[in-house]
């Protein structure tokens, strides 16, 4: 695919097994800088693997086996030399299900940012969480009451306090795995155009069920069958005029 976009991620031969199971087969793909990616596909084709494949959350599981590369800024996230912690802190992860800290809305967002010592304690941190708060469209909904728990907010507010903390420990790349399927609509479109003004300073790559979602706020969509990576082209292509019959067929609904 000829590009005038800039390359943040580029991912060559990535083979995942789990235990026996192949469950990625030879990806390629060249993921863009400040563009939004949706990986589409039915269930259990590989999606969520292959995001968790770009932060290194599957080498959590002791039984995945990964061959290939993951290169970030010139430097494969695989190589012996590299340490996962800090390839995490550089790529963001948000999940299906938002899941705040048990602790007040100030230290679910400063918390990290603490522990990793980008920030000291005092007025660079409070200057810190106001300025993610309001980059997750939080802020006014939040400012008067920094200190209850953050599971004390609506669930699209916490799916907000996580992007928040995400976006704390300054990420390039955030990971998003289908961060709305638990919201009502109306949060979900509050994420949708959170995305769309998040990409600005940011590379978000997520998942999706849901192809309205995709062709909303995608770039750039990549479609997933049985762990192989089908079709991947800017959005208006993959919706109007796919190349392969089988993504054809999973976005009219002929299947998944």
């Amino acid at each position: 695919m000829a590009n005038k976009d800039n390359v943040k991620i580029d991912v060559k031969n990535l083979n995942l097994w789990y235990g026996q199971n192949h469950a990625l087969h030879d990806i390629n793909a060249e993921l863009y800088e400040n563009k939004i990616t949706a990986l589409i596909g039915p269930s259990g084709c590989g999606k969520s693997t292959f995001l968790r494949c770009i932060n290194r959350m599957n080498d959590l599981i002791p039984i995945v086996n990964i061959k290939g590369e993951i290169i970030i800024d010139n430097k494969n996230i695989y190589d012996k030399d590299v340490d996962e912690v800090s390839v995490r802190k550089k790529i963001g992860m948000v999940f299906q299900q938002p899941n705040p800290f048990p602790k007040s809305i100030y230290e679910n967002v400063a918390y990290a940012p603490l522990k990793h010592g980008i920030i000291k304690k005092g007025k660079e941190c409070d200057e810190l969480v106001e300025t993610s708060l309001i980059k997750a469209g939080l802020w006014n909904e939040v400012k008067d009451k920094l200190t209850d728990p953050g599971t004390s907010l609506s669930g699209g507010q916490q799916q907000r306090l996580c992007i928040a903390r995400t976006i704390a420990v300054k990420p390039e790349v955030i990971l998003m795995d289908e961060p709305t399927s638990a919201l009502d609509p109306i949060s979900t479109e509050k994420i949708e155009a959170l995305m769309l003004e998040l990409k600005e300073d940011y590379s978000i790559i997520t998942v999706t069920h849901n192809m309205q979602q995709a062709a909303r706020v995608a770039d750039y969509t990549a479609f997933f069958h049985l762990g192989k990576l089908i079709e991947y082209d800017v959005t208006d292509t993959i919706f109007v005029n796919p190349s392969n019959k089988k993504t054809e067929d999973y976005i009219t609904g002929r299947f998944g």
